[in-house]
């Protein structure tokens, strides 16, 4: 049986002027390879090649060479390119955009921003991506605290926790107090592994060392001072809103 979205290993049966029909031995289902996507890949009928499959534009079932940034069943972050009155298109790296259904949509997307999608195939046969990605995550992994790693931000707890992707597989999570200024689903962030949950969740901040933060702390004051003229209007008093917003630090660190 033919796989739309995947990867598929097929005979070259037939060819013709526009193309070649591959098949697939055990389903006998065909579908074109277009003669544009074949050169200089050295097909020939009675060959076996490794085709993606997806449907272009006229909804028609396709084979290409070309990869794709993602495949069914992957996590994947990429790039919104077109907002319509059902959904939005994700680039995908082929001729034909994703659609995103607004049902499948978690939270607001912006043309041109990149977010984590799950790939997969529609009632109707089509690809289709979600931003509800949790329930594809694992947390069967081999990472240790201290250890370095780059997450995305894909969504939010009740208590504003940042829920976090790691490597486009392995579920963490940045607890409120462990971040100072705004993130949003999307964001690409450099973190240390600081918890490994019950359940093997990562627990994450961005923070670095107490010593470098602050250091880095101590710099921004010495700038803001400069700046002031030597004055500095926050004190023990200042709310620790404030501190974050200026100054990107916690109110024990100031």
């Amino acid at each position: 049986m033919l796989r739309i979205g995947e990867y598929n290993t097929l005979v070259v049966d037939r060819e013709k002027d526009f193309g070649f029909y591959l098949m697939d031995k055990q389903s006998r289902e065909d579908v074109l390879l277009p003669k544009s996507l074949a050169e200089g890949m050295g097909v020939e009928v009675g060959k076996e090649v490794t085709v993606f499959i997806y449907r272009d534009s006229k909804d028609r079932p396709i084979a290409t060479f070309k990869k794709p940034l993602a495949i069914v069943g992957d996590v994947a972050y990429l790039k919104v390119v077109h907002q319509g009155e059902f959904g939005a298109f994700v680039d995908f790296g082929l001729d034909r955009d994703i659609f995103v259904p607004l049902k499948e949509q978690r939270y607001k997307l912006h043309t041109g921003k990149k977010y984590l999608f799950y790939i997969y195939v529609d009632k109707t046969g089509r690809l289709a991506a979600t931003t509800d990605i949790d329930q594809y995550l694992t947390t069967d992994h081999n990472y240790n605290i201290g250890d370095s790693v780059e997450g995305i931000v894909y969504g939010f707890q009740t208590n504003n926790s940042a829920m976090v992707c790691v490597d486009n597989k392995y579920a963490g999570v940045i607890l409120h107090n462990e971040y100072f200024t705004e993130l949003k689903p999307g964001d690409k962030l450099t973190l240390n592994v600081i918890n490994i949950y019950e359940d093997d969740k990562l627990g994450l901040s961005p923070r670095q060392s107490r010593k470098e933060e602050l250091d880095i702390l101590e710099k921004s004051i010495m700038n803001y001072l400069e700046g002031a003229d030597g004055h500095m209007r926050f004190n023990d008093k200042s709310t620790p809103e404030e501190l974050a917003t200026v100054f990107n630090t916690s109110k024990k660190n100031f």
